[in-house]
């Protein structure tokens, strides 16, 4: 089990050592889409949704998300976030909606802040459909992905 990094020597799962790694700046951007319904759309520009506004719900889950994301994935280390912004913009689709949703997440220290911003994109989706499902049971959250990191010993990565 030597080639796996987060195994120990008895094949024990474990989190991985990164006291000897470098503390440079990091940051990360995910996004998550979702799919939704021109009904639902509609509801939402003319501020007719019982629970309210859902951006607004969806910015502070995924703000928490970004912060808890040690208590959710195992082999996580808890990390001292220095920045944590998400962004959203509605784009007409073929039928209906997509809202994209773009987390980005900052820190200084030594691991990356790729789990956390893919957690703050996915908890951001996870929440709109929360606030929306009574109008739209329908929407898909269809894609999640890593956009961008920056820092670190593997360097800059940008999605094709």
């Amino acid at each position: 089990m030597d080639e796996f990094t987060h195994y120990n020597e008895s094949g024990r799962a474990r989190m991985v050592d990164i006291s000897e790694k470098q503390e440079t700046s990091r940051s990360a951007t995910a996004q998550s889409i979702v799919h939704l319904s021109d009904e639902l759309y509609e509801a939402i520009e003319k501020q007719q949704l019982k629970k309210g506004d859902p951006l607004h719900t969806a910015q502070l889950a995924g703000i928490m998300g970004a912060k808890k994301t040690s208590d959710i994935i195992p082999m996580c280390h808890p990390i001292a976030l220095q920045g944590t912004d998400l962004e959203f913009a509605y784009q007409q689709a073929e039928e209906g909606w997509e809202l994209h949703i773009r987390a980005t997440v900052k820190c200084k220290g030594n691991t990356g802040v790729e789990m956390e911003a893919l957690t703050a994109a996915t908890t951001a989706a996870l929440t709109f459909y929360d606030m929306c499902k009574a109008v739209d049971k329908g929407m898909i959250i269809k894609e999640t992905k890593l956009l961008r990191k920056t820092g670190g010993k593997s360097g800059d990565y940008q999605a094709g």
